[in-house]
């Protein structure tokens, strides 16, 4: 297993008029790739490689409180579960630097090799990291089948 040091990926984005649905607000679809590509970073950053990496799956993509034209979004992710092939992203946005996020949830990355093929990429999250953020980790394996 390979330890490497963490740090959170922090991404901003401005709600501007092409990013909105029909009633005015922030378009799911439109949070839901900002949110993918945030995870995707962070996933990236812990791996080194991510040429490697594939977007399995979004887990529990929880809207609170929608967004308006003219709000400033940032999304904070960071890894919260290794597999033996995968990493699992939490994330959560907060809208206008509100103390509380108005969204959450996870995303999960498969590595492959340049066939397509999945790989073991020998990684695992290190103990202090996992106890500073042990909540979002325990939510990421309760994702998997894993929580108790």
């Amino acid at each position: 297993m390979i330890l490497i040091m963490l740090k959170e990926t922090r991404t901003t984005r401005l709600v501007k008029s092409q990013d909105l649905n029909h009633h005015g607000t922030l378009f799911a679809g439109r949070m839901a790739e900002w949110f993918t590509e945030s995870c995707f970073l962070a996933a990236a950053r812990y791996l080194g490689r991510p040429e490697d990496l594939v977007c399995a799956q979004i887990h529990g993509l929880t809207f609170t409180k929608p967004a308006m034209p003219g709000d400033s979004i940032e999304i904070v992710s960071l890894p919260a579960r290794t597999g033996t092939k995968s990493i699992t992203v939490g994330a959560e946005v907060f809208v206008n630097d509100e103390a509380e996020p108005t969204i959450r949830g996870f995303a999960t990355f498969v590595t492959v090799d340049a066939g397509g093929r999945p790989y073991a990429h020998g990684l695992s999250l290190p103990l202090d990291w996992t106890e500073a953020h042990r909540g979002l980790c325990e939510d990421a394996n309760k994702l998997q089948g894993r929580g108790k």
